[in-house]
């Protein structure tokens, strides 16, 4: 008995805990001049959304990087890179094999896109990105990035980085594959 009423007590507590959060956040949400005006305001509107186009030249260099393949990390092991925001490839795992940023004075290529390449097919594995930098400092600039597998190689990614109000902005980087 006496189990079971210190159960029933836990349960009251987190119950009670869940609500007096949760009606906290309702309270907070209903005052919104009390936020920071960056917090207040919408982001800009976005352009579009879409990779540039593949070139010939990426092609070949990229069935290269696949017939040079050391072999891809085991299930649950990570390939990943720290990229700048030039496109240098700073630091990475063995299966990477280059970054590139785009160049914006080309058709169809926006400032903060990056493509980066590896020696095995990424385009169904799990890809994640988040601003970063390897500085003395070690303070990251602020920004959105985001990954998806690149459009027709199926070894590389392609990685679009903004500012914090959605223009487009070259930031740096740290990419994770998870196999």
């Amino acid at each position: 008995m006496a189990t079971f009423l210190k159960r029933k007590a836990t349960v009251v507590a987190l119950a009670a805990l869940s609500l007096t959060l949760a009606g906290g956040g309702f309270a907070a949400a209903a005052h919104p001049a009390a936020k920071a005006p960056a917090e207040v305001g919408q982001p800009g509107v976005r352009q579009a959304d879409q990779q540039p186009p593949v070139t010939a030249a990426e092609t070949r260099a990229a069935k290269a990087a696949l017939n040079a393949t050391l072999a891809a990390p085991a299930p649950g092991l990570v390939a990943w890179a720290v990229v700048s925001s030039n496109g240098t490839l700073l630091q990475h795992s063995p299966n990477v094999v280059s970054a590139k940023k785009f160049s914006p004075s080309v058709q169809g290529q926006f400032a903060g896109q990056y493509q980066v390449t590896l020696d095995y097919a990424v385009n169904l594995k799990g890809l994640h990105a988040t601003i970063g930098s390897n500085d003395a400092a070690n303070v990251p600039p602020a920004g959105e990035v985001s990954v998806s597998p690149r459009y027709l190689i199926p070894n590389a990614v392609f990685v679009q980085t903004r500012s914090s109000s959605g223009g487009y902005a070259d930031r740096p980087f740290h990419l994770l594959i998870a196999n």
